[in-house]
């Protein structure tokens, strides 16, 4: 098979399209010929050597993919080869075949192509084991996203509306504003010309935001408690605003707020089935209705991914980059 490989570390141009070993199916495990991958910012951080693999993941980026199962292997139960499904990886999307612990397989839903289904996996997961399982947002609470135009701000902004909760997003742009608002976002936030936290005390009449899903960092760290509503709680999922920050307990204390860190990709199994299994459960009745969809920017052929990177990059972009085997 081909696969999107790494040489050495380095920009866009260090990804290569090259022959590698077809992988094989261990217990529990099934192989999956790929339809699609989807650019995300943790493929970009592997790509400029930061972000390696755990250990016994693929060595190719990819945190997710969609495809046909192709062979199953020992112990599993409940697929069948030719089933189409995607899933949620922690390496080795960027591939024609790659192989998946059953647990963190989804089927494809309906209304969906094979295709874009590659565009749910990583955000799905990734906004429901942060937003609802961790904080907890509640109908009629306000949520605050930030880079609301991106493949995660997308999908946080529709499964909040669609479990009855205001939404505000921020984004540099009136054109992404404008496409979040037709996604349902209540409350718009040019980044670059606006304070987010003015914005939401003003939008919420002094209250502030109850959920915040932050992607920055430490360069929001203290904004986004000062934006936080009493009894708020801060979701960082995102580090593209530096690694260390000032934090105000003081501040923290007085709102009774807290502050939780996540990542999918090092997660036990056990954990990612879990996730994978509530996301089954709660949003895919969503997807399967219709109520929410994946917004996806550009499909690109896989490879290509050089030219998907740099997109990311840019920021030029909303919502996923899809890169496409066939």
């Amino acid at each position: 098979m081909h696969a999107i490989t790494i040489p050495e570390p380095g920009g866009p141009e260090a990804l290569t399209w090259a022959e590698v070993p077809d992988p094989e199916p261990g217990e529990g495990e099934v192989l999956v010929e790929v339809a699609a991958s989807a650019v995300n910012r943790a493929d970009i951080l592997q790509r400029q050597g930061f972000y390696a693999p755990p250990p016994g993941a693929s060595p190719y980026p990819g945190l997710e993919c969609s495809g046909r199962i192709a062979a199953l292997g020992s112990g599993v139960g409940g697929w069948s080869v030719g089933d189409e499904v995607c899933a949620l990886l922690s390496g080795g999307g960027y591939a024609e075949k790659v192989v998946v612990p059953a647990g963190q397989l989804l089927p494809v839903p309906k209304g969906l192509t094979v295709t874009q289904a590659a565009a749910l996996p990583e955000v799905v997961c990734t906004v429901w084991s942060n937003v609802f399982m961790v904080a907890h947002l509640r109908p009629g609470e306000t949520l605050l996203v930030h880079g609301g135009s991106s493949g995660i701000g997308t999908m946080a902004i529709q499964l909040a509306k669609a479990v009855g909760a205001k939404v505000a997003v921020t984004a540099g742009t009136r054109d992404k504003l404008d496409r979040c608002a037709g996604l349902g976002a209540d409350i718009l936030i040019n980044y670059r010309e606006q304070d987010f936290v003015a914005e939401i005390k003003e939008a919420t009449g002094g209250a502030g935001a109850d959920v915040i899903l932050d992607n920055m960092g430490a360069k929001y760290l203290d904004r986004n408690v000062q934006a936080l509503a009493v009894n708020g709680r801060l979701a960082i999922i995102g580090m593209q605003g530096g690694v260390k920050g000032e934090l105000n307990i003081g501040a923290l204390l007085g709102k009774r707020a807290a502050i939780s860190a996540t990542s999918l990709r090092a997660r036990p199994l056990s954990e990612k089935a879990a996730i994978v299994a509530a996301v089954r459960e709660h949003v895919w009745p969503l997807l399967d209705a219709g109520h929410v969809r994946p917004v996806v920017d550009r499909e690109l052929p896989m490879r290509e991914a050089a030219a998907g990177h740099r997109l990311l990059e840019e920021s030029g972009h909303v919502g996923k980059v899809l890169l496409v085997t066939e």
